[in-house]
């Protein structure tokens, strides 16, 4: 019941721009969902909804972006930010970086759950990318010369 319920408040407010909770109520009420506002009230603050400024200049619910989304996006600047170059050798990836970025780069790369890689090797300035097969190292290769 709660999580159908929290459910719909997620589509509701992907959907539409709701400033305050009566309007929230209304639209769940208009979808069959009986609620009180006290019950509202709590799903809000356990799915931690925030009210940001919207499009047209009034504020509105939406889904606060998780630290998780955050973490991968700096793991993903970092990657771009570190790498001088990339080369290929079969299935194996050589990828040169800044002095002591080479780590950052492969958490980098596991964070991205790339298809097809079997694994990452870091020293310095320099990492290897171990892809399962040759086409899988080619089609990354081609993604990351397109980063840098």
């Amino acid at each position: 019941m709660k999580s159908g319920r929290q459910s719909e408040i997620l589509k509701i407010i992907s959907e539409r721009d709701i400033e305050t909770q009566n309007q929230l109520l209304q639209a769940l009420s208009e979808r069959g969902v009986k609620t009180t506002q006290a019950t509202l009230s709590r799903d809000i603050k356990d799915m931690r909804l925030v009210k940001e400024l919207g499009p047209n200049g009034t504020y509105r619910y939406a889904a606060a972006r998780s630290e998780t989304e955050n973490y991968e996006e700096r793991l993903k600047k970092i990657f771009r930010e570190s790498i001088l170059s990339c080369d290929i050798a079969q299935n194996l990836l050589i990828i040169r970086t800044l002095p002591g970025l080479a780590n950052g780069a492969c958490s980098a790369i596991d964070a991205m759950h790339v298809e097809n890689l079997v694994g990452t090797l870091a020293g310095d300035d320099t990492a290897f990318l171990a892809m399962r097969d040759v086409e899988s190292a080619k089609h990354l290769f081609s993604e990351i010369k397109m980063q840098i």
